[in-house]
């Protein structure tokens, strides 16, 4: 109502009002925030917020994360995995001010080239996921046509919002871009591999805390011995500072890596997990391409918004596809009636099989394939669902070591045989890792060599 006025030349009454009414909400927070604030949590026990990291938490946009389960659909597998992105950020937000402490500690201290822009570092790590989209990263799988960025790209659009923009323009000019940059990537800022880098605290949180809300005992890595490891480098090609560790933390950077393992192959990429987020994926895909919603409509509702959503909308319109999303595949997902597995096979079926790894990439064949799959089977289009995931950067492993000679070396593909043989290691646990799949709506069996002659040939 606000923008039709004002685009309309008639500033009313109303409308002052409404800016009285936001300053005052405003005046509020500053009046909360100056105290900071301890918040008890069952991973680190007691995380302590300063004033702008308060007065962030306390916005519309920070409080969204409270309703977007960090794990999505896991919980239909492992009950307890209702934990949200809320509670993570706020974890990761401490690793990240435990870390900078850690480093201010080394002998590097002393450079003050180490500690440019080091102040945004916390609270950009407080909000990495605050574009994130609803059901966690299942809707990144889609093919760009289909989702509008990547949740780090997405959250430009919150950190700009008038209060989350508004508590973040207490660190500086420029801070939000600065803040995007750290998020995406593309920042230089010494200590920017904290918040997105192969040494980032967001893995050591999610791993712990994941694995801790599934009540598995797959995330346990050393993070003290961890973070006591960390210290800052110089790149020795451009002499540039940025976030590394010494050669002594490489037995906590294996355990990292086979948690991380673990966690794909028995928690993320659980086969019934992945059922349910290939039905998800699928009504995500039907109401796009029968217009009930729109690409940019998937950036910031939260869990049960976006399904309510697609669900309202398919009821109101009618329709035959829309019906079969309102009265069968949305409620499927919701009680839990999930798609059954039709074929399994892994890299050693494959390779025993004599196949190669089929590539999924496009997704108009893929569609095509499914389809022929769902009519064999007397299913109906859409039915039949090809699942083989892939997250290349799930192992990651692009960050300075400092060998025991001080030596500084980067541990990239080559890795470093004898001490650090990861990245050879995290190539292999990846295609481990993989599954294919097909899945069915209803109970059904393929052969592996003529699904095979299909999806390869």
């Amino acid at each position: 109502m606000r923008k039709r006025i004002v685009e309309s030349g008639n500033i009313s009454a109303s409308v002052r009002l409404e800016d009285r009414k936001l300053k005052a909400r405003r005046g509020v927070v500053k009046a909360v925030s100056r105290s900071g604030k301890s918040i008890r949590d069952p991973l680190w026990s007691t995380i302590r917020l300063d004033p702008l990291a308060v007065r962030i938490v306390d916005t519309p946009q920070f409080q969204r994360l409270r309703y977007i389960r960090q794990l999505g659909l896991v919980h239909l597998v492992y009950p307890g995995a209702t934990h949200t992105r809320f509670e993570h950020a706020l974890g990761v937000y401490h690793l990240a001010r435990r870390a900078i402490a850690r480093l201010k500690d080394s002998e590097r201290a002393g450079d003050q080239t180490v500690w440019r822009g080091c102040r945004l570092i916390p609270y950009a790590a407080l909000v990495h996921d605050i574009g994130h989209y609803p059901l966690s990263h299942a809707l990144e799988e889609l093919p760009g046509q289909l989702v509008p960025h990547d949740h780090e790209s997405a959250g430009r659009r919150f950190l700009e919002a008038t209060e989350l923009g508004a508590a973040l323009g207490e660190l500086g000019e420029g801070s939000v871009g600065a803040i995007h940059d750290l998020l995406s990537g593309r920042s230089d800022l010494p200590l920017g591999g904290l918040v997105n880098g192969g040494l980032d605290m967001d893995k050591m949180e999610y791993l712990r805390r994941d694995a801790f809300y599934c009540g598995v005992p797959y995330g346990e890595i050393d993070v003290d011995r961890l973070l006591a490891g960390l210290v800052p480098l110089p790149d020795p090609r451009s002499g540039r500072y940025e976030v590394g560790v010494r050669e002594k933390a490489a037995a906590p950077l294996e355990s990292l890596l086979f948690a991380k393992y673990q966690m794909f192959r028995n928690v993320y990429w659980h086969h019934a997990v992945r059922a349910a987020t290939c039905l998800y994926k699928r009504i995500v895909e039907e109401a796009i391409e029968t217009e009930l919603l729109t690409p940019a409509e998937l950036v910031g509702p939260t869990d049960e918004e976006l399904l309510h959503r697609i669900e309202r909308r398919a009821r109101n319109r009618g329709g035959r596809r829309e019906g079969r999303l309102a009265r069968r595949w949305l409620p499927a997902l919701r009680h839990r009636r999930l798609p059954r597995r039709a074929l399994e096979l892994t890299a050693a079926d494959l390779e025993g099989l004599g196949r190669a790894s089929p590539s999924f990439s496009d997704l108009g064949r893929k569609r095509l394939l499914e389809d022929e799959l769902a009519e064999d089977l007397g299913l109906e289009a859409g039915e039949a669902m090809i699942d083989f995931p892939a997250n290349e950067a799930m192992f990651q492993l692009d960050f300075l070591v400092e060998r025991n000679d001080g030596d500084v070396q980067r541990l990239g593909r080559a890795g470093m045989p004898g001490v650090l043989d990861l990245p050879r290691l995290a190539r292999s646990l990846h295609a481990t890792a993989r599954v294919l799949r097909i899945f069915t709506l209803e109970r059904r069996s393929i052969e592996p060599d003529k699904a095979l002659d299909r999806l390869v040939g």
